[in-house]
């Protein structure tokens, strides 16, 4: 089998002081990686970004925005549970439960209110089949409607921003962890090639020509939630809540149209846009759903000709994604050159830029 093919040639040697505890202020300080064509780079920051691409570019933008979806509960035993509220499902909210194993299904929770808040309480019902979630039942009667909207009043009191492990401090700004333009709730991480676009590079972007639309993809467990897979033929993603307007479906028209170019801020404006694509035949479309695309090496992107990402754990779908644009060795050579340079990894870390002419051609 191919070595692209396997799960463990997308292993690399991070060390723990290459990653990203704290984000650079302001956002468009962060470094940037820009990867040319053939086997060149060069290094910039994100200030300078809007000069790197062309009038009439058109900048997808996930406009997702991150709930404290992580609560802490005790059994009546008085045990403490941790939750992570993911997002609706039926008459009921999927989460995962940690430790999942002691808690019984039917068992209600008391979740621990801040000062001078009441208590609140959630019932643990059965196991999904999607990635060993468990059913969650609130007894607030204003959540039985599974609006996001409300879901997120409730957890801005009782829950805790959600940030990944490897980041091991509390987040002092917590709308550092959002990006400038965060407007509808769901996420449970934030898409974080946006948290470079200050407000101040979105005034330039539009200064040079470049313009802006928004798709929605609520990250969840599709995108933080490591591979296991050996063979990647056999990997399936979590569904995650898309979608994408006609507005912006329009706008990404009249770019083609015009000969500009699609551009994707995140690996998850990159699936959003292709996994609608590939449910509609090749063509994009106006779409409110699920998507659980895959995007692995062989994958060529029929809409994105462009992508800005930041830098990706070992062994995970943002790796593959990735390599599927620049070839799996040539991304791996530039991870190891950006740890030589210092880049900072991860969520708060820096960004790559892989314009269209770096992107590799579809086979033949």
């Amino acid at each position: 089998m191919n070595q692209d093919h396997h799960l463990s040639s997308y292993d690399y040697t991070l060390p723990e002081e290459a990653i990203a505890q704290t984000p650079v202020e302001p956002r468009h300080n962060a470094r940037l990686l820009c990867v040319e064509p053939g086997a060149g780079w060069r290094d910039t920051t994100m200030a300078r970004w809007p000069a790197l691409l062309r009038p009439g570019d058109l900048l997808i933008l996930n406009d997702t925005r991150v709930l404290k979806a992580r609560l802490k509960a005790r059994r009546a035993t008085g045990g403490l549970v941790e939750l992570l509220v993911l997002e609706p499902h039926h008459h009921t909210w999927l989460g995962l439960v940690k430790p999942s194993q002691r808690v019984r299904p039917g068992e209600w929770l008391q979740i621990q209110p801040p000062p001078g808040q009441p208590s609140a309480a959630v019932q643990v019902l059965g196991r999904h089949s999607d990635g060993g979630t468990r059913l969650l039942r609130f007894a607030n009667p204003e959540l039985a409607a599974l609006e996001p909207e409300a879901m997120e009043q409730f957890l801005n009191t009782y829950g805790e921003l959600p940030l990944p492990p490897y980041i091991r401090s509390s987040c002092r700004d917590e709308q550092r962890y959002q990006t400038t333009y965060a407007c509808r709730p769901g996420a449970v991480a934030a898409p974080t090639a946006g948290l470079h676009l200050s407000e101040e590079l979105m005034g330039w972007l539009a200064a040079a020509g470049v313009a802006s639309a928004a798709v929605t993809l609520h990250v969840g467990l599709g995108t933080f939630q490591p591979l296991q897979t050996e063979d990647l033929s056999q990997v399936q993603l979590h569904s995650e809540r898309v979608e994408i307007s006609p507005a912006t479906v329009r706008a990404v028209q009249r770019t083609k149209v015009r000969g500009g170019r699609v551009l994707a801020v995140g690996t998850t404006s990159c699936r959003a846009l292709e996994g609608v694509v590939a449910l509609h035949g090749g063509r994009l479309q106006p779409y409110s759903g699920s998507v659980e695309l895959c995007i692995r090496p062989g994958f060529r992107c029929q809409v994105m000709d462009g992508l800005l990402t930041n830098f990706h754990l070992p062994r995970s779908s943002l790796l593959l994604l990735v390599s599927a644009l620049i070839g799996r060795q040539r991304l791996l050579t530039l991870y190891q050159e950006a740890l030589a340079r210092g880049y900072r990894f991860y969520s708060f870390g820096d960004a790559m830029w892989i314009p269209p002419e770096a992107v590799l051609s579809p086979p033949p």
